[in-house]
């Protein structure tokens, strides 16, 4: 193929009969959509409105909503698209771009829940020093640096992507990911050593700060009295959770992208939709039912006349 003439669009191959089952596809894909912004925009709605939420591990946990929406909107609109399409293609600057904004994001998942565990790291080892530590500036920083800091790293493999010659113009995948680095005619060792150094910096560093961080949580409150251990239990499960099940689709992510497999296509189609399936609903559903204020006020919303 003259990759010169025809390399300006790039074909995702991940999909499966996408012919025989556009329709359906779109459908189910559509309805998990909505609920996604639905169950994510609600409960960033909730802690707007309520003063009482107006606390840093709240306000954490609204930016991590905010991201799944964010992330979500990188990835369904184009598929959806792709679902009543004859072809399923995208041109290399719009695929570079869906990879940017996806990883960017992606990225910021982490460093926020480093936030939330410096924060809870605070209240329940120095409660006494809390409201000193975590005033409105230090959760701005960390919010910002959340956004900004990965949105920088991820540029540069981007930009140098961007002019690279492309020997092959078939994805396999449905969207944009890692995978794009196959495409191209010679592997950069720019960009993979630069790959590696952000991988550690925006993924296992954090990781490794959440480890500690919640290691001196349950060191401290192995210690206290049962009502310490209590709050520790309540406010630090659904952050662990999450954290889990993240790091268990980002590894994929990763590992998939990376290493040469003889996946069998429908299994990889499985794979990678539950990168963009399970996390954006599985978030608004743990911090939904698991945070008491926010379960509080869910019931107030939708149930008004059960609450006294």
């Amino acid at each position: 193929m003259d990759v010169e003439l025809n390399g300006t669009y790039i074909t995702l191959g991940g999909h499966v009969e996408v012919n025989k089952y556009r329709y359906l596809y779109f459908l189910i894909m559509l309805t998990v959509y909505i609920l996604i912004i639905c169950s994510n925009s609600t409960i960033v709605y909730l802690i707007w409105i309520h003063k009482n939420l107006h606390e840093p591990m709240y306000i954490f946990i609204a930016a991590l909503l905010l991201n799944c929406v964010l992330y979500s909107t990188t990835i369904y609109p184009k598929l959806l698209i792709d679902f009543l399409s004859e072809k399923q293609i995208i041109s290399y600057s719009a695929c570079l771009f869906q990879f940017y904004v996806f990883y960017s994001i992606g990225s910021s998942e982490f460093l926020l829940l480093s936030g939330m565990a410096y924060d809870r790291y605070v209240s329940i080892c120095k409660p006494l020093q809390y409201p000193t530590i975590m005033r409105k500036t230090t959760v701005s920083i960390f919010l910002v640096l959340s956004w900004l800091l990965p949105a920088s790293h991820i540029a540069v493999p981007v930009i140098l992507s961007a002019e690279t010659k492309l020997c092959n113009v078939t994805l396999q995948g449905i969207f944009c990911n890692n995978a794009i680095y196959r495409l191209q005619c010679v592997k950069s060792s720019v960009i993979a050593i630069y790959g590696v150094v952000a991988l550690i910096d925006l993924a296992i560093l954090p990781m490794l700060f959440i480890i500690f961080t919640y290691t001196k949580i349950l060191i401290i409150s192995y210690r206290s009295c049962k009502e310490v251990r209590k709050k520790a239990a309540e406010t630090c499960l659904p952050h662990l959770l999450v954290l889990i099940s993240f790091s268990c689709l980002s590894a994929y992510d990763i590992s998939i992208a990376r290493v040469e497999s003889n996946f069998p296509k429908t299994a990889r189609l499985i794979m990678m939709l539950q990168i963009v399936l399970y996390h954006p609903l599985f978030n608004p559903l743990i911090y939904g039912l698991k945070m008491k204020e926010i379960s509080k006020h869910l019931k107030r919303l939708f149930c008004p006349a059960k609450i006294i």
